[in-house]
């Protein structure tokens, strides 16, 4: 019988098998290497196209981003001529510069706490008429007191018995050089010394009360002399004062001797007019000017305030000193360094508030305290109200 099978390895042997299957391999992976390449092709193209996308919308994001940052102009044909017809200057962006610190916050006084959680690093309260300290918080601290040094002023000028009519002129001397503020009073003002003295007090008007201290006999350097002698007058061992208006940072004190200064200060009915008075009208080169209290409490109208100063400079920060009547009773408030524009106001707001809470008391007047160290008052706990010393004269 013939069988096929047994003609194979005689015509074909193995090696010849080997082959065929071989061709037959590579035969089929050249059919198959067109539509390979034709997906890889395919899935390279779909790459190349997502990175060149991404690559247009970037390049649009930076030209746009150019220009908005470039200015724009608008062009119009006038005349057969193209004219700029409008223009927008580049966006400016403001750096970001960091508040410079209070001498208050550098010491550390900041980090003092006391039990009416006041914003003021320093904070004074004493019977005006006994002298008791009712409340204290690093009352010996000696910080620059900024436009408080114009109570100061006021006093040097009333001393001197200078003629109040006497007409007085804003020069170039009057510029500030140090902290470079403004001012509403023109070089060439002229006021009388009654309204240069009552703008620096209520409105605390820098160059008014520069001009009060160069127009002093003997000009500003013998006017900063006579300052710095009232203050030993009156006791004032803390303070030392360089100008007129309280710019400079080297104007300081401390809060016991600025209770001296308002003590001395209430005593002349002329400052304790002009300080709290709420607003005034001058005439300045033919046209009215109206002024305000520079104390939101003077002008709020539901305080018995007789004599207050405001003050502000970097160094300093935010203060306020004040005589006022609280629950029958004259109290002296001095607060130095207080965090914010109105921290200072809420300060005396607070401190009010805990003393309209206290019995009133008939107390005999005794000396000012030598040693502003020691509590005095009645032995209550809910009376005594005094924070840690001071961290640094």
């Amino acid at each position: 019988m013939f069988r096929i099978e047994s003609l194979m390895p005689r015509f074909f042997g193995l090696p010849q098998l080997t082959a065929l299957a071989t061709s037959a391999v590579v035969s089929i992976a050249l059919l198959a290497a067109p539509a390979s390449y034709a997906a890889t092709s395919s899935t390279a193209t779909k790459s190349s196209s997502k990175k060149q996308a991404k690559s247009t919308k970037t390049t649009k994001k930076v030209a746009s981003a150019k220009a908005e940052a470039s200015p724009r102009k608008v062009i119009a044909l006038r005349n057969g001529k193209r004219t700029v017809v409008a223009s927008r200057a580049a966006p400016v962006r403001a750096a970001f510069v960091p508040s410079k610190p209070s001498l208050g916050e550098a010491m550390g006084l900041r980090d003092t706490e006391d039990a009416l959680a006041l914003r003021s690093s320093v904070a004074l309260v004493m019977d005006q008429n006994t002298n008791e300290v009712l409340f204290q918080k690093n009352p010996t601290a000696v910080l620059p007191i900024a436009s408080i040094t114009k109570l100061m002023t006021a006093l040097v000028v009333m001393d001197a018995r200078l003629p109040m009519d006497e007409m007085l002129t804003v020069t170039e001397e009057d510029r500030d050089t140090e902290k470079h503020s403004s001012s509403r009073l023109r070089f060439g003002t002229q006021l009388t010394r009654q309204e240069m003295l009552l703008l620096a007090l209520m409105s605390s008007e820098n160059r008014a009360a520069s001009a009060l201290g160069r127009n002093y006999p003997g000009g500003l350097p013998a006017f900063v002399g006579a300052m710095n002698r009232k203050a030993r007058e009156l006791g004032m061992s803390d303070s030392h004062f360089v100008d007129s208006n309280g710019l400079s940072s080297s104007n300081v004190s401390s809060a016991m001797d600025l209770a001296r200064l308002v003590n001395a200060a209430y005593r002349n009915p002329t400052i304790r007019e002009y300080s709290t008075q709420p607003e005034h009208e001058v005439t300045v080169f033919g046209r009215p000017m109206h002024y305000v209290s520079t104390n939101r409490l003077v002008r709020g109208g539901n305080w018995d305030i007789g004599l207050q100063k405001t003050g502000y400079i970097s160094e300093a920060g935010q203060c306020l000193v004040m005589q006022t009547r609280v629950n029958d009773r004259n109290v002296v408030m001095v607060f130095l360094d207080s965090v914010g524009k109105l921290s200072r106001f809420a300060d005396a707001t607070r401190v009010r508030s805990w003393l309209e809470h206290q019995p009133a008391t008939s107390a005999q007047p005794r000396p000012f305290p030598s040693n502003p160290n020691l509590t005095q008052g009645p032995k209550s706990p809910t009376a005594i109200l005094v924070s840690q010393q001071s961290h640094g004269t």
